[in-house]
């Protein structure tokens, strides 16, 4: 049995992902921010990207601890990901995990690397601004980066 998650208690203003649980993007994050703290220990939370259904703003939803993680540590300019590296790729206003298939490219003025998706079983080239090196959050709260 695994231990349980260490409790984290997010403030306003912190910055934080969403992990979508809906069909066609499990697995995927979104960035957002804590704009309200509730009494029943649910969060308030306004996202980056992500629009209301009439794209009148920004979507704003509440929603309980387990659903939220604090953003990850950013790595700067990573110079180089290596082959079957885990990523992560910004597309659809997120973020989605991938494996990296290929060594850097060169195409259209910029380098870009393929990477590959296990949730929909396909590989697509990236522009390397839009990948990022992959962390998992372990149970003790810890941010861990597999190599």
């Amino acid at each position: 049995m695994r231990p349980p998650m260490k409790k984290i208690d997010y403030k306003v203003g912190d910055k934080v992902e969403v992990c979508s649980k809906e069909e066609g993007f499990m697995g995927s994050y979104y960035e957002a921010t804590i704009v309200s703290c509730l009494d029943n220990g649910r969060y308030v939370i306004c996202y980056k990207n992500l629009l209301k259904d009439d794209e009148s703003g920004l979507l704003i939803e509440t929603l309980l601890p387990k659903d939220l993680r604090p953003s990850p540590p950013r790595v700067r300019n990573p110079s180089k990901f290596q082959l079957n590296q885990k990523v992560d790729v910004f597309d659809n206003d997120g973020w989605w995990v991938g494996n990296i298939v290929s060594e850097k490219i060169l195409m259209e003025k910029n380098y870009y690397y393929n990477v590959y998706f296990y949730s929909t079983n396909q590989t697509i080239y990236y522009p390397c601004g839009k990948i990022r090196v992959h962390h998992d959050m372990m149970f003790s709260g810890e941010w861990f980066m597999e190599a």
